[in-house]
C-alpha cells in the first residue's frame, strides 16, 4: 500500500517555496550589487571631474598671483 504523496512529503512545496524565494532574492541581490557598481563609478567620475576643478581653479589662482608678483616688480637694472 503506497499511501498518498501528501503524507509522505507533507511540505514538500514549502521546500520548493522556499528555494524559489531564495532564488528570487539572489537575483535580487546581484540586481542591487550591479546597481551599486554603477553608481560607484560614477562617483569616481564626478570625483575625477571635481578635482580637475580644484586644480584647474588653483593654477588660475596661482598664475593671477604670479602675473601680479612680477607686475610689482621694477624690469630692468
Amino acid at each position: 500500500m503506497e499511501g498518498s504523496r501528501f503524507l509522505k512529503e507533507p511540505f514538500g512545496w514549502q521546500d520548493q517555496r522556499f528555494e524559489s524565494q531564495e532564488r528570487i532574492m539572489a537575483l535580487q541581490f546581484a540586481q542591487v550589487e550591479r546597481r551599486l557598481e554603477r553608481i560607484e563609478a560614477l562617483i569616481e567620475g564626478l570625483e575625477r571631474r571635481l578635482w580637475m576643478t580644484v586644480y584647474g581653479v588653483v593654477a588660475v589662482i596661482l598664475t593671477q598671483a604670479v602675473q601680479s608678483i612680477l607686475s610689482y616688480t621694477p624690469s630692468g637694472g
